[in-house]
């Protein structure tokens, strides 16, 4: 079997191409490190894609940009892959905002090179994108909350699980980035709903992991932790630290787009996070990178939040429970911060 996995450099990119190595899968990785692009050296992802060149079986880098139509076109006609993993992304929320023609051609243009190349060549080949939790703009925060003395929660008892997929889209604002994120998780949906095609969209929740590249503009627990180390200070945007996510890690979500390959479906969406019970707030991230850091944190409150940021977010998994029975969480919080602890230890 052959996998195509653009992205491949970076965090769930990496991780997918590592798990399906592991399957026998010959993969074939897309990556040009526009993250170094984005965020500068601290988001450079050759060291990743040298990890997987040296550990991997059978993988082949492509050094190809996802916004070069014909170069797309070119290289699923050649592959002709059996299944395809789009991960890359400009992934930043606030980035977005000060290059909006790079962020919506990476993100849109870039996603529909590779359905209409997909469509073209491999029919059949599965396609899951990665989209994101971005996608329901801000209106999560008109969701009724308590204030508990660490982090907030909901008190809708609708939302006792989280946020599900039927949860509204529209009428709320979304960053830019959230915005190009749009654009493309309708696409995938529409190509899998008019063609016929096998596509899915996962709303990721905080996708992490000890192969991040966490930078201050997209990697939370990843940056975080980096900052403790360092002594570097972490920025909090507004909502008096309590700010909540759920965080899954890279290696469920690979194993989840292995489900969905098994039995794909036609434009289907996901919201893929922890779930509730791998949610922390920036406050108690903080404790916990501390205890295993053995180091105080410096931070500095900004009152100013980020434009359209949740102040409490975390996944419903029921669908995805319900949809693939084999799959759920299988690495907990406890483990998450452990393994991106150890992971900085041998990178600083």
């Amino acid at each position: 079997m052959k996998l195509l996995v653009t992205g491949s450099s970076g965090l769930i990119g990496s991780e997918v191409c590592a798990y399906f190595d592991t399957l026998g899968w010959e993969i074939h990785g897309i990556d040009n490190n526009q993250r170094a692009i984005f965020f500068g050296p601290q988001g450079d992802t050759r060291w990743n894609q040298q990890r997987l060149e040296g550990i991997l079986k059978n993988f082949t880098h492509h050094e190809l940009d996802i916004r070069d139509r014909e170069g797309i076109d070119q290289l699923l006609r050649k592959l002709h892959p059996d299944a395809i993993v789009h991960t890359a992304a400009q992934p930043s929320h606030d980035r977005a905002a000060s290059i909006p023609f790079d962020d919506f051609d990476t993100n849109a243009v870039g996603t529909l090179n590779l359905l209409e190349a997909t469509r073209r060549h491999v029919l059949e080949a599965p396609f899951v994108f990665m989209s994101t939790n971005k996608v329901y703009g801000d209106a999560p925060n008109d969701i009724a909350l308590r204030e508990l003395e660490t982090r907030w929660d909901y008190c809708d008892p609708k939302y006792c699980n989280g946020i599900a997929e039927d949860f509204s889209i529209d009428q709320s604002k979304h960053s830019l980035f959230g915005a190009s994120k749009v654009a493309a998780d309708v696409m995938v949906q529409e190509y899998g709903r008019y063609f016929g095609m096998k596509t899915c969209c996962l709303r990721g929740g905080c996708l992490t992991g000890p192969a991040h590249s966490g930078v201050e503009l997209h990697g939370f627990l990843s940056y975080l932790v980096r900052c403790n180390f360092e002594g570097r200070t972490y920025k909090v945007f507004g909502y008096k630290a309590k700010q909540v996510r759920d965080n899954i890690h890279s290696l469920d979500v690979a194993r989840f787009i292995h489900a969905f390959l098994e039995a794909p479906r036609s434009g289907e969406v996901y919201n893929i996070g922890g779930g509730k019970e791998n949610t922390c707030s920036i406050l108690e991230a903080f404790e916990r990178s501390e205890r295993l850091v053995e180091k105080k944190m410096q931070w500095q409150y900004v009152e100013q939040n980020r434009i359209g940021d949740h102040i409490c977010y975390y996944s419903d998994l029921s669908k995805m429970r319900q949809h693939y029975p084999s799959w759920d969480i299988s690495v907990n919080l406890d483990e998450i911060f452990q393994q991106i602890v150890d992971a900085w230890k041998k990178r600083i």
